[in-house]
């Protein structure tokens, strides 16, 4: 094919480089290694301690006329979401509805001085609510609270041993210490896990993995609040197939119903979602998002004063407002700070995930410390904070002090609104988490493993429970790495005409094989439990087995030694050994033929090798036919695996694959391009 030349075009002159050769021109840069008080300078402790105070850092730079009232508009927003979210949330958490207030405000002041997102807004969220209640209900369920009923009589007060009923003041007490013990574990590990600079696992939950775990939880938050919006008596379920068990209690009391309760709920659901509706399509001619959720819950709190829902049907009421951890942890922490480094992305600063555990730690610790339970931050409660203005932290101060304003001074108005209208503004917030699944056909086109990842955790998550459907989910999402890197791509490459440029030859068709040379690339690390995988790969491409081909050849050099020691074969006959195999042989041995004299192996893709797979290839190196071109970092982990001997040494790596070409050609064209797998075959003689 002709090739065209634009003006574009360049040519590189320059010499063959080995990675030996190329060391020796170019020296290597030394490192500097600087002691702790050539560290520890003014400049750096001043860095250190606004590192662990951000609110050092970005309140003295505070533009007040700029931020500010955008701040406040947001921040009473957002506060009033806080108090709603926080009170029905609480049903989640299975603790009386006051302490989700405390949850939405004790966390935000902690984290105004230690956060680094100026957008997320700080308080319970959903899924690690619902966690927690898991806990609660395993630790303190009813049936731990039952004592006898006492019957009051004309003349005096009997006990009934037949008939029970559950102590709600102890219950509810063990149970708040159950959630506040939690959320200081959940905190404790948070710290830990900061201060241990180990931020980074939280990578290892990746999106699809996400997705599928919080879509199961909205999946379980649903079939927890079924209960509440039609107000039957169940009993409390947790672990595997709780959920099915709990639509069993439910479909068996459904005689029992509420319809009060029911109707509250059904009519709050769909009043907040219509509503919710109407923000998403008119944000922009909206300045500020209707709050549908305070405006349900005051006109529900309204009618259930005045009709006196509680005496006439026994609608289930709030009552008086007035005064497995690492998991949850690591739940917590990975939705939050996935949700700020979007918001930063989108206004260009940046989140310190250790410095984020470290908040969201100390935040749960002191939360816990005043009966609140474990802090995160709710997507939608975000998206209000974002949208309304808010601009940094002052916004998430503001909103605390609206819940505290709810808290003192709201709470007995609050008093006879109906737990279903709660679990109704639970559902309806549980939209965007449902509608994850809609992401799921997209994933599949775009990576079926990935995919396969979101379904997995998602499954394991409704059928096992969230604690183990996380880690059910975790484990088969580190099997698709194994198994994708115990079964790499590889690929034999060869030359664009006229270039130093090396391609697929599968997936082009203009490639040319250079002749004599087979050049092989694996995509993936190299390591013990694809050395085997890589090795077969590796046969497949070049033809031939070198360890077959190495000992047919031992054999037939035997046999003709034999002969010329017996007088029966001349040594000037066997001269050839070495360089021409193709000739007929003295001797019965059929020996395999080898097409090529030189293998190129283009270690560029290969992040890391083991001492397994290093081992192994360097036998193969030295027995068999093969030179690996290493590119890279690759250079100074062979040296620690010590790879390089006095028969293996850096000569056979080079800079590029166009390196060790030009290298192999020249070698030719000189002549010495003696067989090695035969010089290595004669040395054992």
């Amino acid at each position: 094919m002709d090739e065209c030349f634009h003006e574009n075009d360049y040519h590189v002159s320059r010499h063959i480089y080995s990675n030996r050769v190329f060391d020796q021109v170019h020296e290597r840069q030394a490192q500097e290694i600087q002691s702790l008080r050539e560290r520890c300078t003014d400049k750096w402790a001043v860095q250190k301690i606004k590192g662990l105070l951000p609110i050092l850092d970005w309140l003295p730079k505070y533009p007040v006329k700029q931020w500010l009232p955008g701040d406040v508009v947001s921040g009473v927003t957002t506060g009033l979401v806080c108090c709603l979210q926080g009170v029905a949330y609480a049903l989640l958490a299975s603790v009386a509805p006051v302490y989700g207030l405390y949850s939405a405000f004790f966390p935000i002041l902690t984290y105004f001085v230690l956060g680094t997102s100026r957008h997320i807004s700080v308080g319970p969220f959903p899924v690690t609510c619902l966690m927690v209640g898991s806990v609660v209900l395993t630790l303190a369920p009813d049936e731990h609270f039952l004592r006898p009923v006492n019957i009051t009589g004309v003349n005096e007060t009997v006990t009934d041993g037949r008939l029970m009923e559950v102590d709600g003041e102890a219950r509810e007490a063990q149970r708040i210490l159950v959630a506040c013990t939690m959320t200081v574990l959940v905190g404790l590990f948070q710290v830990a896990m900061g201060l241990m600079q180990v931020g980074f696992l939280v990578r290892y939950l990746s999106d699809p993995l996400v997705g599928g775990f919080t879509t199961a939880a909205a999946f379980h938050v649903f079939i927890s609040q079924i209960k509440t919006i039609v107000s039957v008596p169940i009993h409390s379920h947790n672990g595997f197939f709780s959920f099915a068990y709990t639509l069993i209690d439910v479909s068996r009391n459904i005689n029992q119903t509420n319809i009060a309760d029911l109707i509250a709920g059904l009519l709050t659901i769909f009043i907040v979602m219509a509503v919710k509706e109407i923000n998403t399509k008119f944000q922009h001619k909206i300045p500020v998002p209707i709050p549908i959720e305070v405006i349900v819950t005051v006109i529900a709190s309204a009618v259930s004063h005045v009709m006196d829902l509680n005496s006439q049907y026994g609608a289930t009421l709030i009552g008086k407002i007035l005064g497995s951890s690492f998991s949850t942890a690591v739940v917590g922490y990975a939705v939050a700070v996935s949700v700020a480094k979007v918001y930063a992305a989108k206004h260009d600063y940046t989140v310190d995930g250790n410095q984020e555990l470290i908040a969201f730690g100390v935040s749960n610790i002191f939360g816990g410390c005043f009966s609140s339970f474990v802090a995160s931050t709710a997507l939608s409660r975000t998206a209000v904070q974002e949208s309304t203005g808010g601009k940094s932290q002052v916004a998430g101060i503001i909103s605390a002090l609206m819940v505290m304003i709810v808290i003192l001074a709201l709470g007995p108005f609050l008093q006879p609104l109906q737990k279903s209208v709660l679990a109704g503004i639970v559902i309806a917030n549980l939209k965007g988490m449902f509608m994850q699944i809609s992401e799921v056909p997209v994933l599949w086109r775009q990576n079926k493993i990935d995919c396969l990842i979101w379904i997995a955790t998602c499954l394991a998550s409704i059928v096992l429970g969230l604690d183990v459907g996380l880690l059910a989910g975790l484990v088969f999402e580190m099997g698709t790495v194994v198994v994708r890197t115990q079964f790499p791509s590889c690929a034999t490459l060869g030359n664009v005409p006229n270039t130093d440029i090396y391609k697929n030859m599968k997936d082009y068709k203009n490639i040319d094989e250079i002749p004599g040379i087979k050049i092989f690339k694996c995509n993936s690390p190299i390591y013990f439990a694809n050395i085997d995988y890589f090795k077969e790969k590796l046969r497949e491409e070049v033809g031939f087995d070198a360890v077959r081909v190495f000992k047919k050849r031992n054999k037939a050099l035997k046999k003709i030694h034999k002969l010329i020691k017996k007088g029966k074969l001349q040594a000037t006959e066997v001269q050839w050994f070495g360089a021409n195999w193709t000739s007929e042989l003295p001797v019965s041995v059929s020996v395999p033929t080898v097409h090529i004299h030189s293998l190129v192996v283009d270690f560029s893709a290969v992040s890391f090798l083991d001492v397994v797979a290093a081992k192994s290839l360097k036998l193969d190196t030295v027995n068999n036919l093969k030179v690996p071109c290493v590119t890279g970092e690759m250079v100074r982990r062979m040296e620690a695996l010590s790879f390089f001997d006095e028969e293996v040494t850096r000569d056979i790596l080079f800079l590029s694959v166009h390196d060790a070409i030009l290298f192999i050609q020249l070698e030719t064209s000189t002549g010495n391009d003696e067989d090695p797998l035969a010089e290595k075959v004669k040395l054992t003689f």
